[in-house]
């Protein structure tokens, strides 16, 4: 294949992981609607509880499918979706790379579809340990939403990096920068869910979205593992990793250029959650506020830099 074919490849494969991610987000709101959260019966006074009669296999082969089977079903229908997509996305990845003839991360769109790999890679890593199928809607919603924006807007074609960016640094720097964002990403959409379900149980609802969802302390600390995690590969991309490419790029470590600023920021927010959380015990609603902050800097830091503010590495002004 020439690099005319990968790149018709890739864009194939990118538009058919966005259809078959809508197909699992539509199987993940089957399961929503199907789940129905419990409601005890009332206890009957015991001299009315009869001992005497037990359920016959032709009684209960007569019962209908239980609904929790269904939701089940669509679940799991769901997560493989899921993994198919993912499987086209990074085949789609893979092909812009070897179309382009360098790693598939020198522009938006490129960091676009390769950082919404990452993200759907980390929850499905995250679902062979641990049971958060329900972030699988809000997920693959969001998978869909970014992909459609990439095609649609920020699609370019294959082509060489500009002289700045070609240096083993962009594999490095780049590399530890999607790890974090796609991780940072999963982490935002788990406080959303935490904020949501906090509100239900505060108000003390038991029916809507906020009751189909997992406790909110737990939540909540899966919400601080993800961060705990993705926090440290920030500090290396955006505070050691990047410098050091400024360096050999511009001559300098620290310029202040809008990107290193908003990049620095960004870790402050984030810095602030993770010590609130480890030294001041903060926990619930104030915490995740700070996480959203966080991920509200970072993504400003993708999209207001880059469109927005002149810069050495933005294309605004361009």
């Amino acid at each position: 294949m020439n690099a005319v074919q990968y790149s018709h490849f890739s864009n194939t494969a990118i538009m058919s992981a966005a259809i078959i991610y809508c197909l699992a987000m539509t199987a993940h709101i089957t399961e929503w609607a199907l789940t129905r959260t419990p409601v005890a019966e009332p206890a009957l006074p015991r001299e009315y509880v009869s001992t005497a009669s037990t359920p016959t296999p032709t009684q209960i082969a007569a019962e209908p499918v239980p609904q929790s089977y269904r939701k089940d079903l669509a679940g799991h229908l769901g997560v493989s979706l899921t993994a198919v997509a993912f499987l086209l996305h990074v085949a789609g990845v893979v092909s812009r790379g070897l179309a382009a003839g360098r790693v598939p991360w020198g522009n938006m769109y490129e960091f676009t579809i390769t950082g919404t790999a990452v993200a759907v890679g980390t929850y499905l890593v995250w679902l062979r340990f641990q049971p958060v199928r329900w972030l699988g809607l809000a997920m693959t919603g969001f998978t869909v939403v970014l992909l459609m924006v990439a095609v649609l807007l920020l699609d370019v074609p294959a082509g060489p990096l500009v002289p700045a960016l070609q240096s083993y640094w962009l594999y490095i720097h780049v590399t530890a920068a999607m790890i974090a964002t796609g991780s940072f990403t999963v982490g935002a959409l788990v406080t959303a869910m935490y904020l949501i379900r906090s509100r239900a149980e505060t108000a003390g609802r038991t029916k809507g979205l906020g009751s189909r969802l997992p406790d909110a302390d737990t939540i909540d600390a899966l919400a601080y593992q993800i961060h705990a995690f993705a926090f440290p590969v920030w500090t290396f991309a955006a505070l050691i990793a990047g410098p050091i490419w400024a360096k050999y790029a511009w001559g300098r470590y620290w310029g202040w250029d809008p990107k290193e600023v908003w990049a620095f920021i960004t870790w402050v927010a984030y810095a602030a959650y993770l010590h609130a959380r480890a030294t001041a015990g903060w926990r619930g609603r104030k915490a995740a506020y700070l996480a959203l902050a966080g991920f509200a800097a970072l993504w400003f830091n993708f999209i207001g830099v880059n469109f927005f503010i002149s810069g050495l590495h933005s294309y605004a002004g361009k």
